[in-house]
């Protein structure tokens, strides 16, 4: 499920970008306790803190990252979850998608779906 267009905007006035959020999902810390939101834009890859209850107010860049850095891959199952800049996060089944087009759309770009209007 997409974050709602809000989450999206205080995440742009965070890190006061102008250039479009290709991808944005939610992860806590493994077993619980600290939200973050990981951010991706055609720049950067930013994980944001959002505190204990990730309520999705960005409070402090935990990370930022080249946009070439790999996310995942994520472990799948029970408790999703993936290592990221010396730290292992999970994250929500419905998210593993989210976080494997991110990587795909860098490292095999061959294995996204075709533009089905390419000239619009």
């Amino acid at each position: 499920m997409p974050l709602p267009r809000p989450v999206r905007e205080r995440c742009r006035e965070f890190l006061g970008i102008d250039g479009q959020i290709r991808y944005i999902f939610p992860a806590m810390s493994h077993g619980g306790g600290s939200g973050f939101l990981f951010v991706v834009t055609d720049d950067q890859v930013a994980v944001l803190a959002t505190g204990p209850f990730g309520e999705g107010r960005p409070k402090s860049v935990w990370g930022s990252y080249p946009r070439g850095t790999r996310i995942g891959p994520v472990e799948a199952g029970p408790g999703a979850g993936f290592e990221f800049g010396g730290a292992f996060f999970e994250v929500d089944d419905e998210y593993v998608p989210v976080v494997n087009a991110a990587d795909a759309e860098i490292f095999d770009r061959d294995s996204l779906p075709r533009d089905p209007l390419p000239d619009l």
